[in-house]
Formats: C-alpha cells, structure tokens, sequence
C-alpha cells in the first residue's frame, strides 16, 4: 500500500477578522461581553467552552433582537463547532446566520445570496459581515470534504469584497480559492492564481495573507517539480509567520519545509522540520500529520526502531481528533504505516528465526513487534473506523479512499471476495465523485484481486479501465492528491506493466497481432506518462506518423524491435518491414535484467573492460536480437530501431556483440522514445546550416567538470565540412546568447559541445553554458519557442560531451525527455563523456558523412562510430559506442 503524505490545505482565515461585530474580530470594542470571552477561550484552543459562552451570546442577542450580532455569533458558533468536528451543529449555525443577512440556498443545492440588486449594487445593510460569513462557510465546505462548493462560497465573498473595495478581503477569497483549486486537484490554476497574489503582495508589508500565499505557492512549486523555487517561497513563508509571531503559520511553514525536503532526499532536515512542527504548532491536526510524515519517513528508510517510538503517542494524539476530511487521512496513513511497519519487523523476526534454526508464531512475532506500551488498533480497525466518519460527513471521496485501503489489506491476507467487494464499493463512490484519479486505484486493485482468482478475462478489462482512465488524467495526473504522495513508479508504472504482462500471457494462449499491438501501445503510453511526469506537464503533441508506416512504406529496410522488461521475463515486439507484429521472450527476471545492464554501463566506460563487455554484451544481444536474426537478415534490413523499456535506455544497442561482431558492423543502430515520429523527412545535405555553442572551461564554481580544449577543434571541423556555421563559443555561449540566437538565426542543427547531465528528475538535467546551467525545462522552453515562430524547424540536435547522471539507472529518461520537448526532429547524444580528442574526430566524421547525398543520420553516425572502432586508439567500446541517435533516423 502507498504511505500518504500529509499536507496542510486550511483556507486562509479560521476566523472573521474585519467586522466590529465579532468576537473572533482583533477589532471588537465589546471587551467585557460573553463575544469577547468567547474570542479569548477560541484563541486559546478552548473550543468546547467558547461554544458555551457563544451559546449563551446568541440567546442574549436573540432577546435584544439584534440581528447583526445574532448574526455574527452564530457564525463564529460554527467556527467553534468545525475545530470540535461537530459538523451538523456547525452547518445548522452557519445556515441561521446566513438566512439572517438574506443568503438563500434553495432545496437543488445551488447558491444564490441578495447582497447585491440586478444593476450590480449591495443592497444589504451588512455586505461586509455576509461575506465574512461565507468565508466560514467555505470553511466548513472544505473541511467536510466539499472543495468544489467551497470554490463558488469563496468567489461569491470575493465577489462582494470587490464591490466593497475591500483589498484584504479579496486577497483572503482569492487565497481561499486556491486552497480550494488545490484540494480538488487542479494545481496549475492554483499556482496562476498565487502567482497573481503574491506579485500583488510583495510590495504590501508583512501579513499573514502574505504567508499563506507564499506557503500556498511554495506547495504548488513543489507539486509541479520545481523543488528549489518551492523552498524559497517556503522559507520566506516562515521568516514573514516568525517576525508576525504567528506560531500557527510557522508551524504550517515548517511543515510544507519538512515535506519539500523529503521531496529533495534530505531526510534529516526532514525530520528535523517535522519535529518543529509538533514543537511549534498549535493545532492537534497538524502535529499528528508532522508525526505521520515523519513515521513514513522512517518506515520509508527503514528505521524501524526510531519509527517504534512514535506509535504510543501518534495514537493517543489520533483518537482525539474530531471528524474531517484531514483525520479521515490521518487514519488511513496511520493503518498504513502499521501494517507496512509491521511487515518489516515480522520479516526481520522471520529471517532471523529461520537463521536460527527455529519456528515462531504469528502472536509472538506480533508482541515483539511493537513496544510493551503501545496497545495498537489493527490497521483493519483504523480503516473500519474511517469508513465510518467518512459517512458521518456524507465525504465519499473519503470514504472511497478508505474502503479501498480496506480492500487493499484484505488482498494482502488473500481474502479475495471481501476485498473485492469493498474494492468494487469504493469503486462505485470514487466514480460518483467524478474522481479519475482515485478511481484508477481500485480499477487497477479489481484488476489484481480477478487476477488472482484466475478471472484473466475480467483482470484485463479491468486493467484496460484502468489504463483509459490514467490516459483520461494525462496533463492532470501529477495532480494526483498530494495527501496521497503522489510516487509514479508505485502508483502509476506498475498499471501498465501488470496490464501488458496479462496480454503477453494471453499470447502464450492464443496469438494474436491486435493483443501485440495493444500491448506494444501500452508501453509506449507508459513511455509518455514517464514523461509527463518527468516535466510535471503532459507533452505537447504534434503531427506524428506511425514508425510502422515508415517502416513499411518509406523506409522498409529498417525494423522495430520493442523489449518489454517484466517482472519474471523479458519480452520483444519485432516489426519487420510488411510483415505482421511478431514476439519472442526470454525466462529472465527483472532484476537479473537491471543487474547485468548496470553492470554491463559500468564495464562500458572502462577502454580496459573489452573482455568483461563482450561477454556481457553477447547475453544481451542474445536475449534481444538473436531469436529474429535469420529473419531480419532474410528481408534485407540494415537499420535497427529499438525502443527500449526501462534500464535498456541507458544501454547503447550499437554495442550488443554476436560473438563475432558488434551490432554496429552490421546495422545502423536507432532509438525511439515511442511507436510516433514528429515530421520524419531526411536531411538535405545542401541545405545544413548549424547553430554550434561550446564551451571549453566550465564557469567558476563549477570545478567539478573538467575541462574540453578540443571543443575549439570540433566546432572547427563541422565548418571545415562546408557546412554553413552560427557560433558561440566560450563566454559568447550564455543561456541569453543561446536563447537570441535560437530565436534570430536560420539554422536546422543545433550542436552544443558542453558538459552536461541526463537524470531521472527534470531539475537534475541541465547543460552548462558560461554563466551556468540551463535546466531542462529552460533549454526545452527555449527551443520550443523558436519551433512554434520558425518556419525552419530543428531537424538535428546534437548534445556532445553530456553524459548520463552516475547511479541512476533512469537517468536516460532525461536524455529522452530533452529529445521529445526539444522540437528537434532528431537527437544525437553521448551517453558518457569520453576521450576530448576522440570526440573530435567522432563528430568531425559524422558531420562529413551527413552532407554525402543519400545517407542517412543514423548511417552518418554508424560510419562515424565503425572509423573510431577502427582506429588503433580508439577502438575499445568505451570510445565509440558512446553515442546514440533518438528520433527520426531518416
């Protein structure tokens, strides 16, 4: 089960802070009165005895037919009874104050209020308090789970502070509405919105809107992958929360702090600002979601004996807790956390019972798995009893979570029809509640429970749902909530594979060409979700054409081959020109796979390790090309495009070794990061003018990368091939230089000779120009804007001297994510840096060869390649095998 993450998402005001009439208000002149008191004893987090003296308020005010008063009581009454979870009394208080100052809401549900006349105008004697009011009532909406109803509460009190020209009061409704956005999942409109507030803000002294909007952003910054940007806007948060002595807002500022560095692996700082949560804040809600974090964290890190310390207290602290949509969360994190924690010490305590020599039982493995002091409620308990509140508040989402996390342990114990059962009911809620992205979990869930009880037929409409549904999410599926933390590789990858595996398994049944297309189309909407997730937004998309149709029509020379890495086996999709999809497997795990690949990338870079690659490379070559080679030598192909899945994108294909020959000496090698090529047309050798930018010592402070004389001689020798050259070499290649050339010059390559890194994560892939790194995302936004104005488009990208983050057994996916959103039609790329003078001559070559008329870019780069292969110095793999071609190879 996945651990959830908690956030903090309250509205921006717990209370009526304008109207002289409140006792909530710092304004009120009634200091004697049962207001004020009630003001003094909600403050001090005494709710229980505000409702009290509010009570008592109301009646007096009842009697003196004081309406505006009665009226403002009773809405700081339901202020009282949301912090004590009473959610009936708070929804009956908030509907007499608002019938007082004329708000109607008709039995359908719809809103409407008669604040203001049809020209416009308030005709209400007191807009300021019915707006405040709403305030709460949107309040209460979204902490009973109702975030879309709260979304119009806060834009109808915007619209009547607007009218007012009350500024605090439209910047409150504003920030509100975006905890709104952000609770029903839609964080880019979110972070538009706080973008627009805190520009506002910023010239504005200290103010507790402007530490919400800056915390506010800072989570959405982070929920969109831009972690550094995040912790600025947070610690700012923090600073403005301190110097205004709020200890709420520092609280909910070292909380998002501890959340965003646990996002960057920073554990200790994690913790430590989780611990100053608790600490600090003084809200109950909050410090068990501190607590929660940093149990997970642990569990995460498997420190289970300083996870064990947390139980007894984290428990006592969520049994007080009223119900809400937050504590609904808190359950279902603390079950989970249990239940996963508990898995860990009984297989700590099995495998050291079984190095002993002894048996045990499940009770005493139990009794030594948490401490003697901590009396701890099963995780199917806290699940039941979140079930309930869930329907106490009418909260489906919720409730839908919870009866899936129910399901989810009862699959775990192999009690297939309960879980099923549960899982199907919180099915039905998730889809009632229009929520894909809670649906997908337990379509999938259902896919797995068919599954095991042999049902293949139902599992794979089931998985087929499952995956129509993430599809449906595309753009929004980093959206995901974040109380839930959101992890693609548990959460989304493992839909995909499981689903093709089901297929494949179908294959060994019955073949047949529409399962292999289907299987071959779920990888690649994998392949694309990776990338989505990878920039935090879902790729644009272009005119594409179908590899297949180039294959059969333009290019049939060429085949496709599709490995297909699953958990007990390695499957591979071959198309060969006009010739039906066909598939092959090999018995191998996947972890034998990522073994003998990550070992096979480390022998790579080593000019020494030519034996230990060979043999390596053989065992690859044989699992992925020698089932078809009769085939592919009997129909002509000499190019080779792969696609491949997983740690095979960090493995150049043209290496793969026979037992005679590498692959290079017998195929142009290709990638392709899908089954589509944007615009697949050949070069035009006459017409290559090239944008080239180098940089041969890295800027200050940047020590680390060493330095590229030879970057002068490489850029020398594509001008020397008579190829029409922009340069930018040195102190001239900056990110702006870059970013005005792209934008002013008429050029279709772009060669960049610098260092550079390819990672799995968006912020960790950068190139380096003189004043620094251009990220990613910078250098794609680049780019883009220049394919969108230009009528020339980039065909040839080349990135030569960057190299693949080291211990990352994703990080090609960088290196395909700056190929997709780059715009160019074609990306040539090393995936290590090699020998300076080696990679002169490789690029001068390649360029030679690419302006003879009638050869292809990957037949360039493979003659390039086979000339250093030849060469005396140069000829173990390390040198020129380095570099692949991504895209169009035409």
């Amino acid at each position: 089960m996945t651990v959830l993450l908690c956030i903090t998402t309250a509205p921006a005001l717990a209370k009526l802070t304008q109207s002289n009439l409140s006792p909530i208000s710092t304004s009120t002149k009634l200091s004697a009165s049962p207001l004020q008191q009630g003001k003094a004893l909600y403050d001090a987090g005494r709710f229980a005895e505000a409702v009290q003296v509010l009570q008592q308020a109301m009646q007096a005010y009842q009697k003196q037919k004081d309406p505006n008063r009665l009226a403002v009581t009773l809405s700081n009454l339901s202020l009282a009874y949301q912090q004590l979870g009473a959610w009936k009394e708070a929804e009956s208080a908030i509907a007499q104050s608002l019938n007082i100052l004329g708000y109607q809401q008709p039995s359908n549900g719809t809103q409407k209020y008669s604040s203001t006349s049809a020209a416009g105008q308030i005709n209400t004697q007191n807009p300021k308090i019915l707006a405040q009011t709403l305030d709460i009532k949107g309040r209460l909406q979204l902490s009973i789970g109702q975030p879309e109803e709260a979304l119009k509460t806060w834009q109808q009190s915007a619209d009547i502070y607007t009218q007012l020209r009350d500024r605090n009061g439209v910047v409150r409704s504003q920030i509100n509405q975006a905890q709104a956005l952000l609770s029903s999942g839609f964080y880019r409109r979110a972070e538009a919105t706080l973008l627009q507030l805190n520009q506002t803000l910023q010239s504005q002294p200290d103010s507790l809107e402007k530490v919400i909007t800056l915390r506010s952003l800072g989570d959405v910054f982070q929920l969109v992958g831009n972690l550094p940007q995040a912790q600025i806007n947070l610690s700012q948060s923090l600073e403005i929360a301190k110097r205004l002595k709020s200890s709420a807002h520092i609280a909910a500022s070292l909380f998002s702090l501890g959340n965003n560095a646990r996002a960057q692996d920073q554990i200790q700082k994690a913790i430590n600002f989780y611990q100053q949560t608790v600490r600090e804040s003084p809200s109950s809600i909050v410090k068990v979601q501190a607590q929660l974090n940093h149990l997970s964290l642990l569990i995460e890190e498997r420190q289970s004996e300083a996870a064990l310390t947390l139980l007894p207290e984290l428990q006592s602290q969520l049994e007080q807790l009223p119900p809400s949509r937050a504590s609904i969360y808190a359950r279902i994190n603390f079950a989970e956390s249990l239940a996963k924690l508990g898995n860990q010490k009984d297989n700590g305590k099995q495998e050291d019972t079984e190095t002993r020599g002894g048996g045990d039982t499940g009770r005493r493995r139990e009794s030594r798995s948490f401490p003697s002091s901590f009396s701890a409620s099963s995780p199917a308990q806290l699940l039941a009893e979140a079930v309930q509140q869930a329907r106490s508040l009418d909260d489906k989402r919720s409730q839908a979570y919870a009866l899936g996390s129910l399901g989810s342990l009862y699959e775990q114990t192999g009690q297939w029809q309960a879980a099923q059962s549960l899982t199907q009911q919180a099915l039905v809620l998730a889809q009632a509640s229009n929520a894909p992205e809670i649906a997908y979990r337990w379509q999938w869930q259902l896919g797995r429970l068919l599954k095991a009880q042999g049902d293949l037929k139902g599992a794979i409409t089931a998985y087929d749902v499952a995956v129509d549904t993430l599809q449906s999410l595309r753009s929004d599926l980093v959206a995901v909530n974040q109380d839930l933390r959101f992890n693609f590789r548990d959460s989304v990858e493992p839909v995909y594979r499981q689903s093709v595996q089901l297929l494949l398994q179908e294959q060994q049944k019955q073949p047949d060409e529409k399962a292999l297309e289907k299987a071959r189309q779920r990888i690649e909407a994998l392949q694309l979700a990776e990338l989505d997730n990878f920039f935090r937004q879902a790729c644009l998309q272009g005119q594409r054409v179908l590899i297949d149709q180039i294959v059969d029509k333009e290019n049939p020379t060429a085949a496709i081959l599709y490995p297909i890495i699953l958990p007990e086996e390695l499957q591979v999709i071959v198309k060969i020109p006009k010739q039906p999809l066909q598939y092959y497997r090999t018995k191998i795990s996947q972890a034998e796979v990522e073994k003998t690949v990550i070992e096979l990338r480390r022998n790579l870079i080593n000019p020494a390790a030519i034996k230990a690659v060979r043999l390596q490379t053989q065992k690859v070559y044989n699992w992925l090309v020698k089932p078809i080679e009769s085939k592919l030598s009997a129909s002509g192909v000499n190019t080779l495009v792969f696609i491949p899945d997983g740690v095979l994108r960090n493995l150049p294909m043209s290496v793969l070794y026979d037992g005679n020959q590498y692959l290079i000496e017998k195929y142009a090698v290709a990638l392709s990061a899908g089954l589509q090529l944007f615009d697949p047309k050949p070069l035009q050798p006459q017409q290559l003018k090239a944008l080239t930018a180098g940089l041969t010592q890295p800027p200050p402070g940047y020590y680390n990368f060493s330095p590229l004389p030879a970057i002068k001689s490489e850029i020398e020798m594509i001008a020397e091939t008579g190829i029409s050259t922009t340069d930018l070499l040195d102190r001239q290649f900056t990110s702006q230089a870059l970013e005005d050339k792209v934008n002013a010059a008429s050029f279709n390559v772009v060669h960049l000779a610098t260092h550079g890194q390819f990672s799995s994560r968006a912020e960790h892939t950068f190139i380096l120009a003189a004043d620094g790194p251009i990220n990613v995302t910078q250098f794609d936004s680049i780019l883009r804007r220049r394919d969108e104005t230009s009528s020339t488009p980039v065909q040839l990208l080349v990135l030569s001297a960057c190299q693949t983050a080291a211990g990352d057994k994703r990080a090609a996916l960088g290196l395909a994510g700056v190929a997709v959103r780059a715009g160019a039609r074609s990306t040539v790329a090393s995936l290590w840096q090699i020998d300076d003078e080696s990679t002169a001559q490789l690029i001068g070559a390649f360029y030679r060869e690419l302006k003879n008329p009638g050869i292809t870019k990957v037949e360039a780069l493979r003659r390039a390649q086979l000339q250093l292969l030849q060469h005396p110095n140069y000829n173990a793999p390390s040198f020129w095998s380095a570099y692949v071609l991504i895209g169009n190879w035409l």
